[in-house]
């Protein structure tokens, strides 16, 4: 029996990989349509996505979710600092967290249908290759955001990585909350080791989804922002890791 349903996981992973997609088209279309509407509106139905695929994911492919520290989300809308593992975070932080939005290449937004989804959620899009552009560019967008009560959900390495490793913390999230003094929210998680990069799921389980006490901003650098929820991340990400060899933390 535990053959059998290992050798089921690949037609159930590309089930999932399916409904994402198939799902993907409808909710962007109509999202299209509701672009008019006020953010809480059309936030409510793109949310939708989230929670159809979260279903399936835990009911096809036995891959569920473990919140902790939800007692860690300050009241008002603030900065999240996450790691990017995997597509399945970017669905759980939009279950987890007050209405927010991304910080995102430009790129995506250029994709049919999935792209056009985004929109309704007012990302930040970036251009990459911009330079200081790309950073003033966020600094005001970011505080824009923040301001009408839209938590920014930021991905400080600027990529994805690959589980069992971590990338250079890039500045711009750094700078975005010294700017605008907001909180910033760090978030550590394990759904890069159970859907990677791919179709195809490695196993079955539980995702921890950590939430980490708030950073203050105020009178702090950059550097000193970046650092401590560095600190913070990549020390969570040693304890919740299924990956024996994840690197320690260099704090």
């Amino acid at each position: 029996m535990f053959k059998a349903k290992n050798l089921l996981q690949p037609f159930y992973s590309l089930a999932f990989v399916s409904t994402m997609f198939i799902s993907s088209v409808y909710i962007s279309i109509i999202a299209t349509i509701f672009l008019p509407f006020s953010f809480p509106i059309r936030y409510k139905f793109i949310n939708f996505y989230s929670v159809l695929n979260l279903w399936v994911l835990k009911h096809l492919c036995k891959i569920d979710y473990r919140v902790e520290g939800r007692e860690n989300i300050p009241e008002g809308s603030h900065l999240i600092f996450c790691k990017h593992q995997s597509a399945l975070e970017t669905m759980i932080v939009q279950r987890v967290f007050p209405p927010l939005t991304f910080v995102l290449k430009k790129e995506l937004l250029w994709l049919p249908f999935f792209g056009w989804g985004l929109r309704a959620i007012d990302p930040i899009a970036i251009d990459r290759k911009a330079g200081r552009k790309a950073i003033v560019h966020i600094i005001k967008q970011g505080i824009e955001r923040m301001n009408k009560g839209i938590w920014v959900v930021i991905y400080p390495e600027g990529t994805r990585s690959k589980p069992g490793t971590r990338l250079p913390y890039k500045k711009g999230g750094g700078i975005l909350a010294a700017k605008s003094e907001k909180l910033v929210v760090p978030v550590a998680h394990t759904a890069g080791e159970y859907w990677p990069k791919g179709f195809f799921s490695r196993q079955t389980g539980t995702i921890v989804f950590s939430v980490g006490p708030a950073i203050e901003t105020k009178g702090k650098s950059p550097d000193e922002i970046m650092r401590e929820a560095k600190c913070w991340i990549e020390s969570k990400m040693k304890e919740i890791s299924t990956i024996p060899t994840y690197p320690d933390s260099d704090c």
